[in-house]
């Protein structure tokens, strides 16, 4: 098998455990780092399900089809191919495994129909639980295997490149960090003995999993979590990122308490939406109505109650009840947590419909790979929802997510224990479909953190997510990216002055600076592209232009 490597995978979400069963299954040791519990990941939190060609009345190439017009010509056939292919043996291989699926009577598994799909084809467990169900599950057979060490409570602070190339991570972990197995002799500590301390992890492998970015938003479904963590270090080393002017925003979040998702699932067995004159507006908008695309619903939901003083609109199950007459009971059975949260927040959706509105949900840019896992700076891979893959393009279908992280976890696991030492993916430049003309040209550059932090402020949380939300939210214009770039560049200046590589910093002084790091990136890009695709809407440029195709960012050499 040749040298052994050290190989270090930041990140327990559904793509992390992948890539961590892949590595133990070819017999090399791994170690898997993660900022909270080993369950706790944006996967935990996932409602709606996995989309998978399974049955007999599907096949993958129907399902790439509805993934790439979902992406607005965006997604990279290749890779969406390889994500629809694999992602059924994955899903058959998982529920082989043990995975709980849920099963009728007989024994085979349900599925349900999302927005966008031309079959039914999304499985799910425990109902409205499948990424719960999904993280425990696989997590446990993580837990089973001795060659995968765990990290728990130890947050990404760095990448260390060195001569070109990844040589370790570095964390800031709690004193008594657990893990199954000792790595005392792999890490070296900077730590008084008493709360949380630096350490260096030796790793020529690094494999990000670390999740989403939703914690730049007021309104998201993301766990806390969710702070842009193994992006963000990405770009400090100086690895491509893309795409990241395409951030999801879910249409229907309750507007009330967290922001609970509703998920699309409640709209594929029928119900409606509702403005508040009790309007159902979606079949004037798309003939799809309720099940368009999630970027053409958020936005018609975020403008309808722009119309109405910010208002949230309403969502409306009561049309379930002609195939179920006890809705009640259905919905309890069908939607078990959606329903217990719900009816705790004081709503009985069985009799009345309930108050939703868009929220941050998923991201659709993140490290640039190739098709496994290799980002452009030697030893760094990605998988997962911080990664592009070239599988969403600019808007993700519907319960794609975790199929990707079941898929391309895996592959970027088996390619870090094949790729030998001077492995190394060039990438090559993003073309125009139409033009043929390279569009990577233009890097975004960090802010300079001297002549632009003096005298700033350090930003607290609820000011980087005012300024995303207002600038770098649904609905964009020149005028709000230009006010939201200007101002996270001021705001990422301070907080890299205050962050002193030689005193620890907290984690969420560390993890606003990486929110400001994405955001501010975000808005260059999105005040870039001037037009409107998938999840990147612009008031002052409403149509798709096809002088654009990707937009790529890395820090200016």
């Amino acid at each position: 098998m040749g040298q052994e490597k050290n190989i270090v995978i930041v990140g327990a979400g559904v793509a992390g455990l992948s890539a961590a069963l892949a590595v133990a299954g070819t017999g090399h040791d791994v170690t898997l780092v993660t900022k909270a519990d080993l369950v706790e990941s944006n996967t935990y939190h996932a409602q709606g399900g996995i989309a998978a060609a399974i049955f007999d009345d599907d096949d993958p190439k129907l399902h790439a089809a509805d993934t790439m017009a979902a992406g607005h010509g965006l997604c990279d056939p290749k890779a969406v191919e390889i994500l629809t292919r694999e992602g059924a043996l994955r899903v058959r291989e998982f529920a082989k495994a043990g995975v709980r699926f849920d099963r009728d009577e007989a024994g085979h598994m349900l599925r349900g129909l999302e927005a966008a799909h031309s079959r039914a084809r999304v499985v799910h467990a425990g109902g409205d639980a499948t990424g719960k169900i999904l993280e425990l599950d696989v997590s446990a057979m993580v837990r089973r295997q001795p060659r995968i060490h765990i990290v728990e409570h130890a947050f990404l602070e760095d990448i260390v490149v060195r001569d070109g190339h990844v040589t370790a991570v570095r964390l800031l972990a709690d004193d008594g960090y657990g893990s199954t197995a000792s790595v005392a002799e792999d890490v070296s500590e900077n730590s008084s003995g008493q709360g949380p301390h630096r350490m260096e992890m030796p790793a020529d492998r690094v494999i990000l999993a670390t999740g989403g970015a939703g914690r730049m938003y007021p309104y998201t479904t993301n766990p806390q979590v969710a702070t842009a963590d193994g992006l963000a270090a990405a770009w400090r080393a100086g690895a491509q990122v893309a795409d990241l002017e395409f951030y999801q925003f879910h249409p229907t979040a309750l507007a009330v308490g967290e922001h609970f998702l509703i998920s699309e699932a409640v709209r594929g067995e029928g119900a409606i939406l509702l403005d508040e004159n009790g309007h159902r507006y979606m079949p004037d908008i798309d003939p799809r109505g309720e099940l368009a695309p999630r970027d053409v619903v958020a936005r018609e939901n975020f403008k309808v109650m722009q119309r109405q003083g910010g208002r949230p609109v309403m969502l409306d199950v009561s049309p379930m009840a002609k195939e179920n007459p006890d809705l009640q009971a259905f919905l309890k059975r069908r939607f078990p947590t959606i329903d217990a949260y719900v009816r705790s927040m004081g709503f009985d959706w069985s009799r009345e419909p309930i108050p939703v509105a868009p929220a941050a949900h998923y991201y659709m840019g993140g490290v640039r790979t190739d098709l496994d896992g290799r980002a452009s700076l030697p030893g760094l891979y990605a998988a997962g929802e911080c990664a592009r893959t070239g599988v969403m393009g600019s808007n993700r279908l519907a319960s794609n997510s975790l199929l990707e992280g079941l898929v391309y976890g895996r592959r970027a696991g088996l390619a870090a224990v094949h790729d030998q030492a001077d492995a190394m993916w060039k990438p090559e430049p993003l073309l125009n479909s139409v033009t043929g003309e390279s569009l990577d040209e233009a890097p975004i550059a960090l802010p300079d953190p001297i002549c632009k932090a003096e005298g700033a402020d350090v930003w607290g949380r609820e000011r980087i997510q005012q300024h995303m939300w207002e600038g770098v939210g649904v609905l964009r214009d020149h005028d709000g990216l230009r006010d939201a770039e200007e101002a996270l560049s001021s705001g990422l200046a301070a907080a890299n002055a205050a962050v002193s590589p030689a005193s620890l910093s907290s984690v969420e002084a560390l993890e606003n600076r990486n929110m400001l790091t994405v955001g501010y990136v975000a808005a260059s890009a999105a005040q870039n592209r001037t037009e409107s695709r998938g999840a990147h809407a612009r008031n002052d440029f409403p149509r798709s232009s096809d002088q654009w195709a990707h937009s790529v960012a890395y820090v200016r050499g």
